[in-house]
């Protein structure tokens, strides 16, 4: 590989010959495609945005009003948390303001309390962020539990992630919805933790954003857990790239040849980014 573009994917979080923490050998060496959605009448999905289900790490898949979670109960964070943005859930009168980080109860002993972000040097970021749920209150109450929340470097939380969840915002209201996974990615020997109950720091992040609407297409981001402030393009990955990054099947309810052309290609112009 050329050595500046080396460089360049090893700034934004892709380590090249690095394998990732188990993650990896699951749902693609599986050859499980099409084990997790489910096609109904007409042409339509219901759980679109679903990934693949795991088989070498840990996963406890929790339902919430507005996402669902595959939880590592090893590492007290999320595998992936998967949703479905529309433009209509974009409006609504509940507050992040309204909402407190709480543990999530669902998930046995131990698991991330609050104290144990408290002076770590880490935000508690959301993956499914708050800004996606105000259509309801038990949406915005649900996106605060610490279930859907990795600790994330402050640079990166409040800048690059926080300036592509607006995007999606942005993207959700020109074209009515987006289906979106993201989480963490760990590289082998990652045995950073904070807190007490030992919460796993992420190497990186992933996030990956379907569209169905007119011509489908896809597109997927990686951002290293650190310093940022780039364009948003310089993310940009195919979702075939992430899922050999982090070994999981995103999207397969989609129909093989559907699946195949829009994980296989990035276009950032498509996108306006």
């Amino acid at each position: 590989m050329d050595a500046k573009l080396a460089e360049s994917k090893a700034a934004i979080g892709i380590v090249e010959n690095a394998e990732t923490d188990g993650v990896g050998e699951n749902s693609l060496a599986s050859g499980s495609k099409k084990s997790s959605a489910t096609a109904v009448a007409d042409g339509e999905y219901t759980d679109l945005e679903i990934p693949a289900r795991l088989t070498s790490v840990p996963e406890q898949i929790l339902h919430r009003t507005g996402y669902t979670v595959s939880y590592n109960s090893n590492r007290r964070v999320p595998n992936w948390v998967a949703w479905c943005l529309t433009a209509e859930r974009l409006t609504g009168n509940s507050k992040r303001s309204d909402a407190k980080f709480h543990e999530d109860t669902d998930v046995s002993e131990p698991r991330a309390v609050d104290f144990d972000y408290v002076r770590s040097g880490y935000d508690r970021g959301h993956m499914c962020p708050a800004g996606d749920n105000k259509w309801s209150a038990q949406a915005m109450d649900e996106s605060f539990l610490f279930t859907n929340i990795c600790p994330q470097a402050p640079q990166l939380n409040r800048g690059d992630w926080n300036e592509m969840e607006q995007a999606c915002r942005k993207w959700a209201k020109q074209d009515g919805a987006l289906y979106i996974v993201c989480g963490p990615i760990f590289y082998k020997n990652s045995k950073k933790t904070i807190g007490k109950n030992r919460v796993s720091v992420p190497d990186a992040f992933f996030k990956v954003v379907l569209c169905m609407t007119g011509e489908p297409k896809a597109i997927g981001f990686i951002y290293k857990n650190g310093d940022g402030n780039r364009p948003k393009g310089d993310y940009a990955n195919s979702v075939d790239e992430v899922e050999r990054i982090t070994g999981i099947d995103f999207f397969p309810a989609l129909p093989d040849d559907i699946e195949n052309k829009v994980e296989a290609t990035c276009n950032p112009d498509d996108w306006n980014i």
